[in-house]
C-alpha cells in the first residue's frame, strides 16, 4: 500500500474523549490509514448514531410483531404528500450517467482488480453479502480499495501470474455493511460501532479527495434499508462525515438497494430523505425474495414455491422492478435492474448456451422495461448484457421512460405466487444453504456452486424456504408428503453425506461443513425465525 501523505482530510477536526476501542490489532498495512482525526470522527459516528440505530432496529422487529399478528406492509398514509410532491432528486454526476452494465463482487485484491478491468461501466466492492466480514477481510478490503483508488493495486498469484489496473478502469462504488450488522472488533461506549459507519466512514475518509482529483467521487451502494428513517440515519452520518472532511454537503453519493419488501412501500420516500446525495435505487431481487418469505413468515397464503420457479417475471417480483423505474424515472433518478449470477460453463456447451439464455431473456426483459443499466457476477456475462442495453438505449440512460402506464398497488406487490415444492426443490436449498455458509464460516463470502455465483442473500433464501414449509400447511412435497422437520433432517444428513462424499474425508474435515450442518439445522428447528442467518454466524468466525 501506497504511504499516505502526513496531512489528512479531518486533520482540523479537534480532538474528542470519545475514541474507539479496537478489540483486535490494526494489521501494520493498515495502519496509516487510522490516523487521530478518523479515529475521533469514528468514536463521534458511533456515540451519536448508536442508540438510533438501535432504535431503528427494534422498530423493524415491532413491525415484525404487526404482520405476524396478520397486517402486511403497506403505504405510508402519513407520506401520502412526498409521494404525491413534485420535487426531484438532484443532478447525478457525469461517471455515473451511463451505468448499462455493472459488475459486482467483494473487496479481495485480485477480484478487485480483475472487475474493475471487466469492461463494465461501474464495479461494486462490497463489504457486505458477497464478503465474510473477519476483521482480516474488512480491513484489507479497505486497505486494496485505497491501492485501488490511486490505480496502484497490483497483486501476484501463487502461480506468478500478475494482475494490475488497466488505462480505463470502472467507476467504482463501495457497499457497506447494513444497519442491522455490527463490526464486533471495534467498540464505542462499550459497544460494537455499526458495521455500515465502520466502512462508509474509513472507506470516505482515506479516498474522498483522491476520487474527487480523478473527476470521481466517494460513491456507496446502501443495502437492505427497510424504512425511509433508516434512509435518514444515513443521511445524518454521510452529512457528518462530509462536514469532517470539509466536503461540500452532497459529494457522498448513493444508490440504494431496494431489496426489502417494506422498502417497496417506501421508495418515494427513501429518495426523498436522500434526495440531495442519491442517484438511484436498484432491484436486489435475490434478497427481495428473501424478505418477502421473512415478512410473511406466519401467512399460510404466501407460501412459496421452488426457489427456482421466483423468477422475475412471477406477478409480486413484476410489480416490484416496473414500480421501482416508475418511481425513480419520476423523480429523475436511476431505475438498476438485478443480478445475473450466472458462471459461463465452458465444458458443457449445451449447458451453457441454456444459461446464457436465460441471461438473454432476463436481460432483455430489463432494459425493455426501462431499467438504466443491470448487474451480472461475471466478467463473461459483460459483452452480452452491454450488448442489449447498447440495443435498448439511446444516449447514456432511459431516464426520459416515465413508466406512466405502470398501476401497481400493495394487492400486487405482495401477491400470493403459484407454483410446486419439489423433492429436488428441498435438497437443493440444503445443499446450497450448507456450502455456501461452510464457505462463509471460512472467510469466503462469494461462493461458485452449481455455475451460480452465490452470495449470503441466496443462503438467506434457501433456508428461510425450508423454515416456511416446515411450519405451513401448504409445505408439501408435489407427491403429497408433508414437509416436516424428520423429513428435512433426514434429506439434511443424506445431503451432508453426498458433500462429504464428494469432497473426500481431508477436505471436508478442513473445512467448515459440520458447523454449517449445525447452523442450519438450528435457525430451521427454531420456531422464533431468525432475522439474518449472518447474524449467529457473525459469532462463530474472528
Amino acid at each position: 500500500m501506497q504511504q499516505p501523505s502526513q496531512q489528512h482530510p479531518g486533520d482540523s477536526l479537534a480532538t474528542t474523549p470519545c475514541r474507539p476501542e479496537f478489540k483486535a490489532p490494526i494489521p501494520e498495512q493498515a495502519r496509516a490509514l487510522f490516523p487521530t482525526a478518523l479515529l475521533n470522527l469514528l468514536g463521534e459516528l458511533g456515540q451519536r448514531y448508536g442508540d438510533r440505530r438501535a432504535q431503528l432496529l427494534a422498530e423493524r422487529q415491532a413491525r415484525q410483531l404487526e404482520w405476524n399478528a396478520g397486517a402486511s406492509p403497506g403505504f405510508d398514509p402519513d407520506t401520502r404528500s412526498i409521494r404525491e410532491g413534485s420535487w426531484k432528486v438532484a443532478r447525478i454526476p457525469e461517471d455515473l450517467r451511463d451505468r448499462r452494465v455493472e459488475i459486482t463482487g467483494p473487496v479481495d485484491r485480485k477480484m478487485i482488480i480483475n472487475a474493475l478491468n471487466s469492461g463494465a461501466r461501474v464495479f461494486m466492492a462490497d463489504f457486505e453479502d458477497s464478503s465474510t466480514p473477519t476483521w482480516s477481510n474488512m480491513i484489507d478490503g479497505q486497505v486494496n480499495l485505497y491501492d485501488a483508488v490511486r490505480r496502484t493495486i497490483e497483486f501476484t498469484a501463487d502461480n506468478g501470474k500478475h494482475y494490475a489496473l488497466g488505462p480505463n478502469p470502472a467507476t467504482l462504488i463501495v457497499r457497506p455493511r447494513g444497519w442491522h450488522l455490527d463490526e464486533k472488533h471495534v467498540e464505542v461506549d462499550g459497544r460494537p460501532i455499526p458495521g455500515g459507519i465502520f466502512d462508509a466512514a474509513v472507506y470516505v475518509f482515506n479516498n474522498a479527495n483522491s476520487l474527487m482529483a480523478q473527476g470521481s467521487g466517494p460513491y456507496l451502494y446502501l443495502p437492505k434499508l427497510e424504512h425511509w428513517r433508516e434512509a435518514e440515519l444515513w443521511e445524518s452520518v454521510l452529512t457528518d462525515i462530509e462536514k469532517a472532511l470539509q466536503l461540500q454537503p452532497g459529494t457522498i453519493k448513493v444508490t440504494v438497494l431496494i431489496e426489502t419488501l417494506p422498502a417497496v412501500f417506501q421508495m418515494d420516500e427513501i429518495l426523498y430523505a436522500l434526495r440531495s446525495r442519491i442517484v438511484g435505487l436498484n432491484c436486489g431481487r435475490w434478497d427481495y425474495i428473501f424478505s418477502y418469505i421473512k415478512c410473511f413468515q406466519a401467512h399460510p397464503d404466501k407460501v412459496l414455491p421452488d426457489r427456482a420457479q421466483v423468477t422475475m417475471t412471477v406477478p409480486f417480483l413484476r410489480a416490484y422492478s416496473q414500480l421501482l423505474i416508475r418511481t425513480c424515472h419520476h423523480r429523475g433518478a436511476f431505475a438498476m435492474g438485478g443480478m445475473a449470477a450466472q458462471i459461463p460453463i465452458r465444458d458443457d456447451a449445451e449447458a451453457n448456451a441454456q444459461a446464457l439464455d436465460r441471461v438473454r431473456a432476463d436481460k432483455e426483459r430489463e432494459a425493455g422495461d426501462g431499467h438504466d443499466g443491470t448487474w451480472v457476477a461475471h466478467p463473461g456475462l459483460i459483452g452480452l448484457a452491454m450488448e442489449i442495453f447498447d440495443r435498448h438505449i439511446e444516449g447514456r440512460n432511459q431516464l426520459d421512460r416515465l413508466r406512466e402506464d405502470v398501476e401497481v398497488g400493495a394487492a400486487e406487490l405482495t401477491a400470493p405466487c403459484q407454483g410446486t415444492i419439489t423433492e429436488a426443490g428441498l435438497r437443493g436449498n440444503l445443499e446450497v444453504a450448507i456450502r455456501y455458509m461452510a464457505a462463509w464460516l471460512s472467510g469466503q463470502g462469494c461462493v461458485p456452486i452449481h455455475n451460480l455465483m452465490e452470495d449470503a442473500a441466496t443462503a438467506e433464501i434457501a433456508r428461510a424456504q425450508v423454515w416456511q414449509w416446515i411450519r405451513h400447511p401448504a409445505g408439501k412435497l408435489e407427491d403429497g408428503r408433508d414437509i416436516d422437520e424428520a423429513l428435512v433432517a433426514g434429506f439434511q444428513a443424506e445431503t451432508l453425506a453426498s458433500i462429504r462424499e464428494e469432497l473426500g474425508d481431508a477436505v471436508f474435515q478442513a473445512g467448515a461443513y459440520e458447523q454449517a450442518n449445525q447452523l442450519l439445522a438450528e435457525v430451521t428447528a427454531d420456531d422464533h425465525f431468525v432475522e439474518f442467518l449472518t447474524l449467529p454466524a457473525y459469532r462463530m468466525i474472528d
